[in-house]
Parts: structure tokens; C-alpha cells; sequence
């Protein structure tokens, strides 16, 4: 059976890092013989310059009929004054409501290769293997917004059925891992947060009797995914939290560059991108570090597309290109984009 892959390259580092990590992905589909089709599409601010939007109908109707979505990156600063419906980040919001997308799931795991290059002292990333499950199509970044000459305003705002979804993606994580979640909100504070809690508490206690449930405060969470990142098993927040969470984390690993990520619905496909931006003051040097691209493959290929073997051939090429220094200069190493891959392809 053909499945059908939708790439969106997008801007800045997205082209090479697409390009690249496509090479890895041949060269697995290859060895475990998957029979794939690709299609090319526009989105972010190179579809804005052709089209005049960063989310073309044509590009929405690929999505829709494909059974995965690949996304490099999106955004320059050469997009800062369009007007905000023309902003390549409004495609971001756009497409995840036009597939349905709603949870995003982010891995952040200990790579001891990689341990140096952090800031953290010998042992205190020993066991760090986190999910950062991120609801993805509500609170702040999609409320209301208003604009006067001396004020603006935001709204966040959930529903019940929203963060019931979200909580239950993160019970079946945690069924599938150490059976722990955390459920981080600001409930001191703001009303959608008491929701989150009271609706978290209740799925939880209803429906995942047998996974073990806290929560915390999102600045307490903060501090304690640095402090204490081996305690967390399964993280659950709402959008602008796990926006920030997420990047945090990744410092743990040593690089945002190596970070993948899926963002899945309950039908279509999902999409799978890297969690760095479009890097655009390192664009076209082939600097890029293609990773996060890679590894956002292989969990298509595993979350997506039912092919566990091949996701865990790519990841244990990229672990051992790693340990080998076969990387970019942002890892330490001093090899091109394309290199980098290359020597991921050829382990895989």
C-alpha cells in the first residue's frame, strides 16, 4: 500500500533541512521496503510571496488526502510588517484547525552523547525521558484579540471538551510509559486554569484510575524541569505553556536543533516538524542542524504510519552519528547539513 507524504519545506533552514532528512528517509524506506509517494507544497511565507496566503487552498486539500504531513519551518523577519492574516505563522494555526490537529506531542529523552554540550553537572540528566503532550488548538493563541492606540487585549479561553480531549492523549501516554502525569496550569490565578484542574482531576480519577496523577503550578514547573527533569514521565499543558515548556526542555538535551515533534487529531493525518524555528540568520550555509527534521521522520513513520522497526533503525543511526561527532558545528561537530545526514543514511 502507497502512502502518501505531504512535504512543506517553508522558509529559512527548511528547504536544506527537508532535502537532507529526505535522503534518510529513502534510504530507510529502502531497506524496509515502503512503498511512499511524496508531494510539494507551499506553506509559511513562501507560499505567502507566490499566493499571497501562508496556507494555500491547494496546499490544505494535499494535506487533507495525505496520510502524513512533514513541515520544515516557517517565518523570516522579512514577514514581520505583513498584516496579521498574512503572517507565515497564522498558516501554523490555520492548518492545525483545518486538520484537526489539536495535541501536540513533543519527546525530550537523555542523550548521553550529547550530556557536555548542557549546562547541567555529570548525572543530573541520568533517566530524563519526558512527553510533553501541548493542547494545541486553543487558549490565548487563538482568542479573540483587539488592539487600541494604548492598550490590546488577548482572550484564553478552553472548554470542557477541549481539555477533556487533551487529558486523555496524555492517559494513554502515560498507559504506554511509567503510568505518571503531570498537569501544569495556573490555577492561583486564571479561570481557564481552575477548569483545566477540575476537568484534568475528573477524567483522570474516571477514566485512568491506574495512572498517577499531579499537577503544578506552571512557574513551579519551570524551576523543576531544570532542577528535577528525571522526576517527570508525562507532561500535559495548555497551548502557550507547553509553547514555552518545550523549549525550555530542550536544553536538557543540549540542542534544540535534535528535538522532534507530531501533532496529531483523532482522524487524517498528523503532522511531524522539528520544534526550532527557520533559523533564517544561518539560512542557505548549510549550517543547519538536520536532526530534528530526521527524528520528526521517524516519528511519523512510528506515530503515523504504523512502522515502529523503521522509526527505531533512524533513531539508533542518529544516536550513533552522535557518538560518533559525525554532526554540525551547533553539536560540536564540523559537518554541512547534507553531511550530517549522509552519515545518519549510511548507519540507517
Amino acid at each position: 500500500m502507497t502512502r502518501r507524504i505531504v512535504r512543506m519545506a517553508g522558509d529559512g533552514i527548511g528547504p536544506e533541512i527537508m532535502t537532507a532528512a529526505g535522503r534518510v528517509l529513502d534510504a530507510a524506506a529502502e531497506k524496509f521496503r515502503l512503498d511512499l509517494s511524496f508531494q510539494d507544497c507551499l506553506f509559511g511565507g513562501v507560499a505567502v510571496d507566490e499566493t499571497g496566503t501562508p496556507f494555500p487552498a491547494d496546499t490544505e486539500s494535499a494535506c487533507k488526502a495525505a496520510d502524513a504531513v512533514l513541515l520544515g519551518a516557517v517565518g523570516g523577519p522579512q514577514y514581520d510588517s505583513l498584516p496579521p492574516e498574512q503572517r507565515p505563522e497564522k498558516g501554523l494555526l490555520a492548518m492545525r484547525k483545518a486538520l484537526g490537529v489539536y495535541a501536540n506531542i513533543r519527546p525530550v529523552r537523555n542523550i548521553p552523547a550529547l550530556a557536555g554540550r548542557t549546562a547541567f553537572r555529570d548525572g543530573h540528566l541520568d533517566g530524563v525521558d519526558i512527553v510533553v503532550i501541548r493542547e494545541l488548538t486553543g487558549g490565548i493563541y487563538f482568542g479573540a484579540k483587539d488592539r487600541g492606540d494604548d492598550w490590546a487585549t488577548d482572550e484564553c479561553r478552553y472548554t470542557t471538551s477541549e481539555i477533556e480531549r487533551i487529558v486523555r492523549r496524555a492517559g494513554d501516554m502515560a498507559r504506554q510509559r511509567k503510568g505518571r502525569v503531570t498537569s501544569v496550569d495556573k490555577s492561583n490565578v486564571l479561570m481557564t486554569s481552575k477548569l483545566w484542574r477540575e476537568v484534568t482531576t475528573r477524567v483522570m480519577a474516571e477514566e485512568y484510575p491506574d495512572v498517577t496523577l499531579d499537577h503544578m503550578l506552571v512557574d513551579a514547573m519551570a524551576m523543576k524541569l531544570i532542577s528535577s527533569p528525571a522526576d517527570f514521565d508525562v507532561i500535559v499543558t495548555e497551548n502557550m505553556f507547553g509553547d514555552i515548556l518545550t523549549d525550555e526542555a530542550s536544553m536538557l538535551v543540549g540542542s534544540i536543533g535534535v528535538l522532534p515533534s507530531a501533532s496529531m487529531g483523532d482522524d487524517g493525518p498528523g503532522v511531524f516538524e522539528p520544534i526550532h524555528g527557520s533559523a533564517p540568520d544561518i539560512a542557505g550555509q548549510g549550517k543547519a542542524n538536520p536532526i530534528g527534521m530526521i527524528a520528526s521522520i521517524a516519528m511519523m513513520l512510528e506515530t503515523g504510519l504504523g512502522e515502529p522497526e523503521t522509526a527505531a533503525a533512524i533513531t539508533a543511526a542518529i544516536d550513533a552519528a552522535i557518538e560518533a561527532g559525525d554532526v554540525t558545528g551547533d553539536l560540536g561537530g564540523a559537518l554541512s547539513t547534507d553531511a550530517a545526514a549522509d552519515a545518519i543514511a549510511r548507519r540507517v
